[in-house]
């Protein structure tokens, strides 16, 4: 598959950000409020495209869930060349009068050959935030901060996380999906108590499968408020099947805050590798289908988190 752009097109990138509680997630459905949605319309109306100039096709670094936020995410779309010629230095300031005020894009720029904002991304990077103030959440915060109700030790939290860190099958924290892996690589998981008491935790991998991250918070939250030992979350991955005991906490603490992307020059080869097929190592009790990691995790739905 080449990611080279049509003649007379332009790849354009775009960096967005939405608070996610009042949508169905990223990904366009019908008779249902999504990100991609109101973003594509808003691109048709202000480029002043008709019926006959077809649809805007919107690819994503990573579908977020329904009632996640993002502050970093990014999309791709190609362009015409003679749209962005007259359109493209206005876009930005034209979308911000057309799109509503939960979406927003903070940058709007041509992107170099063979960026692709789904294959093209080497991590992904997500923050969690818990509250556990016995007088719950602040109320100004209470959308993107999740309150539970038990005292947190994050140290414990933090004992078990460190056993979770690198590549292994993640599935007994995601929602299986036919032909997809769920192998991963994760890369950092920490929990940190902020100065006003609520505990964010940062996840970094190279991709997630769907409710990787919330599954992962449920489990660390019962360690935290003591329910289970630092080393059980470690024994569940092991395991490799969903434990009743691992809840998928509630969206609306989860934002995607970060994608990150190689130099340009190395992109054509991450396009490539993100789709090659993805096994574990003889011995280390894979169960992943062998799908590439990055296509797994942008397939059909929402690949998170």
């Amino acid at each position: 598959m080449s990611d080279a752009v049509e003649p007379g097109f332009v790849r354009v990138r775009l960096d967005l950000a939405y608070d996610g509680r009042d949508f169905s997630g990223w990904a366009t459905q019908h008779g249902r409020r999504t990100v991609q949605g109101e973003l594509q319309d808003a691109l048709r109306v202000v480029m002043r495209r008709g019926e006959a100039d077809g649809p805007v096709e919107l690819t994503v670094a990573g579908r977020t869930d329904a009632g996640v936020h993002a502050r970093g995410q990014v999309a791709h779309v190609d362009l015409p060349e003679a749209e962005w010629a007259v359109h493209g230095e206005q876009l930005l300031r034209r979308l911000a009068g057309r799109l509503p005020m939960d979406v927003r894009v903070r940058r709007v720029v041509r992107a170099p050959a063979h960026f692709n904002a789904r294959f093209s991304a080497v991590w992904r990077r997500y923050c969690y935030r818990v509250s556990d103030h016995p007088g719950g959440v602040d109320p100004l915060r209470r959308g993107h901060v999740l309150w539970h109700n038990w005292p947190l030790d994050e140290d414990a939290m933090n004992a078990a996380a460190e056993q979770l860190l690198g590549e292994h099958d993640f599935a007994a924290y995601c929602k299986k999906r036919e032909g997809a892996t769920t192998i991963r690589t994760l890369r950092t998981l920490r929990w940190e108590r902020l100065p006003d008491g609520v505990l964010e935790a940062t996840v970094l991998a190279d991709a997630f499968c769907h409710n990787m991250v919330r599954s992962l918070v449920g489990a660390m939250l019962f360690v935290g408020d003591g329910h289970r030992p630092p080393h059980w979350p470690a024994e569940v991955l092991a395991a490799g099947v969903r434990d009743s005991a691992v809840h998928v906490v509630r969206p609306h603490g989860l934002t995607l805050e970060e994608v990150g992307y190689p130099a340009d020059e190395q992109l054509a080869a991450r396009n490539l590798e993100a789709r090659n097929r993805r096994t574990l190592p003889a011995g280390s009790g894979a169960t992943g289908s062998g799908a590439g990691a990055a296509e797994a995790a942008a397939g059909p739905g929402s690949d998170c988190c």
